[in-house]
């Protein structure tokens, strides 16, 4: 009897730090006024950038859901607008898997939008495949898609006058690596068909996530745009809906257990659209609605630039 209530004493403890460190959740604090602003979310119809949508969407924000799925885009349109109260919400179609997507998206959006005051790059997932370019999925969709978007709408952005660029990492980025070999070899940032390659892949995406943002801050200076990437904690979402059966038979029982829900995820996003002052940490990465020291990887600023040069040939803009 004394081993059992050591046992439950000793996970109790467990619970109580994991959901207090690796799984903690904060609260947005940011009240900035929105309305009438033009957001743009990428993967906006499920998960954080739902969640997202709908608090930006419920402070008056005109919400561009930029999704590659009409149906749910539409589906979680509908869902906003009855939650809300907003008829300001639309979908517009990307494809972060394609370039031709991406810039068909953009010339679409520059043509029909007379302004851009929120770009948030939310879309992620995990998992094999390739783009339609050929490049590794998670590489492609996670940074590619995403430097190719931002790259484009940085003009509009700044006509705006305080636009912001919001990008989500992870904490996954600790056990990336740029491996600029391997990208230049097989169009990835790594090779080999298990799943720790793919988790590790996974995490060297997450890296230049925080890089993009650390260099794109660099290159913002002296503009009125400002640019932060953001762990939203450990969440429930639809990243891992393409990896095998049976690890969501391992993942899906400890997600419910400890994962944070969608509207606790966007937090911190949140917190980097709408909090006022924080202009001056322009490229930094944001955990709890908090600024957090990134791992030396994360700050290096030769591999952000090499990064960045080597993205803006993979894209075709240099």
């Amino acid at each position: 009897m004394i081993h059992l209530v050591l046992f439950a004493g000793v996970l109790l403890g467990g619970y109580v730090l994991l959901t207090r460190t690796i799984f903690k959740g904060s609260r947005c604090k940011g009240n900035a006024a929105i309305a009438g602003k033009t957001v743009i979310i990428t993967g906006g119809n499920t998960g954080i950038g739902k969640a997202t949508a709908l608090h930006l969407a419920r402070k008056g924000a005109r919400v561009i859901l930029a999704c590659r799925n009409r149906n749910k885009a539409e589906a979680a349109i509908e869902d906003i607008q009855q939650e809300t109260g907003s008829s300001d919400v639309v979908y517009m179609q990307l494809d972060l898997a394609s370039m031709k997507s991406v810039r068909c998206f953009t010339e679409t959006f520059l043509k029909t939008e007379s302004r851009l005051d929120l770009l948030i790059n939310n879309a992620g997932l995990v998992g094999d495949g390739r783009t339609e370019e050929g490049f590794g999925i998670q590489f492609g969709v996670n940074h590619l898609g995403h430097f190719l978007l931002t790259y484009l709408l940085l003009e509009r952005l700044k006509e705006a006058g305080g636009g912001r660029v919001v990008t989500l990492s992870s904490m996954a980025y600790r056990w990336g690596h740029i491996n600029f070999e391997a990208l230049a070899a097989n169009k990835d940032l790594g090779t080999g068909s298990y799943s720790w390659q793919f988790f590790m892949a996974y995490c060297s995406s997450k890296l230049c996530n925080v890089l993009f943002t650390h260099e794109l801050a660099k290159r913002l200076k002296g503009t009125n745009v400002t640019c932060y990437s953001v762990h939203p904690g450990v969440v429930r979402t639809e990243l891992s809906r393409h990896v095998s059966l049976w690890q969501k038979v391992f993942i899906e029982p400890i997600a419910h257990l400890l994962f944070l829900d969608p509207e606790a995820g966007a937090q911190t996003t949140l917190h980097c659209c709408l909090q006022e002052g924080i202009e001056h940490l322009s490229g930094c990465y944001f955990f709890c609605c908090a600024v957090e020291e990134v791992f030396d990887q994360a700050k290096d600023d030769g591999v952000a630039r090499k990064l960045w040069e080597v993205s803006e040939r993979l894209c075709g803009l240099s």
